[in-house]
């Protein structure tokens, strides 16, 4: 069943970006000639057979197994759509939907009672500069290029690209960390990753500054999950028990300890120590005998009265 499935990934991964690409410029308004229209169109046409001939066996499989329509419906798409694609459109379409949120100043599904803590405060000048490059190139490409067709292309796909660093960044701004009413914890960023933590698990919390190595994820062979924005992570979550989580791509992995930025980190970890924090008894000082015990026949102390703060002494003696 998985070799039936192989040979249509292939296709869809050679022929989905160029009809893409094709949808976008009809879209635009670009006029293409009839020759490459009637090719394209063949491609998909051949393209979408070869996906009925092998997902019709599977269908049928999963329903004769007893699954429901949607459900096997849903088997089959993940037995033919390789799952980096299906997670790369789901954080694109996750992104866009940022990008309005943060149009109308919202933010992405925070409880009531928890906090939000932004994490941007250090990509966020490289994300406008980057942001400006974009719409330089945009323009000098637009001056540039002297073939209608190709400058007709290139445009669309350089102003998409300036519209998906914008919603990169956006998804970033409304999906900030959360620290729940409870106690648990929610990392997030943007829409490309989402753990959450429940309070029974986390064990401790500190700021601490690290530099880790490695792109965004990185998972260290003792168990350590670094979630870096820009290289860093300001603060430090240990564990009573792993947690798993899933990587931007689909792989999933398991964490005893979590590193993550925070724009305000301490009020991060004052928020995570908050509920339920219990509280040291207080050390007495070193080499110090503790308090006797009160013997059962010792008389009790006077009690205080609301006017006199301690017990009274006894009389002088007559001179």
């Amino acid at each position: 069943m998985r070799g039936r499935a192989g040979f249509p990934r292939v296709a869809m991964w050679a022929v989905l970006p160029g009809e893409l690409a094709l949808v976008v410029c009809l879209v635009a308004g670009v006029r293409i000639p009839g020759a490459v229209l009637l090719g394209a169109e063949a491609l998909v046409v051949g393209m979408l057979a070869l996906e009925a001939y092998v997902m019709w066996p599977l269908y049928a499989a999963r329903r004769r197994a007893g699954d429901t329509r949607r459900e096997a419906g849903l088997a089959v798409v993940r037995a033919v759509v390789p799952v980096a694609l299906r997670r790369l459109i789901a954080h694109e379409f996750r992104a866009l939907h940022s990008l309005g949120l943060w149009t109308v100043r919202r933010r992405h599904r925070i409880p009531e009672g928890a906090r939000p803590f932004s994490y941007t405060e250090p990509q966020t000048g490289i994300m406008w500069a980057f942001l400006l490059v974009s719409v330089v190139e945009t323009v000098v490409l637009a001056l540039v290029i002297p073939w209608p067709l190709v400058h007709a292309i290139v445009l669309v796909v350089d102003v998409y690209g300036i519209v998906i660093i914008l919603a990169l960044h956006a998804a970033s701004v409304t999906r900030p960390h959360l620290v729940g009413a409870d106690g648990s914890l929610r990392l997030r960023y943007g829409a490309l990753f989402d753990l959450r933590v429940p309070a029974a698990s986390i064990a401790s919390a500190r700021v601490e500054r690290r530099f880790p190595d490695g792109g965004l994820v990185r998972v260290g062979e003792d168990g350590t999950l670094d979630l870096a924005v820009e290289s860093q992570t300001t603060v430090t979550v240990e564990l009573t028990r792993p947690v798993e989580f899933v990587r931007p791509l689909g792989r999933r992995g398991r964490a005893r300890t979590l590193r993550f930025h925070a724009d305000d980190p301490r009020a991060a970890v004052a928020a995570l120590m908050a509920p339920g924090r219990a509280v040291a008894p207080a050390l007495t000082p070193e080499g110090a005998a503790p308090p006797p015990a009160a013997s059962p026949l010792t008389p009790p102390a006077p009690a205080l009265t609301p006017e006199r703060t301690a017990p009274s002494s006894p009389p002088d003696p007559p001179a």
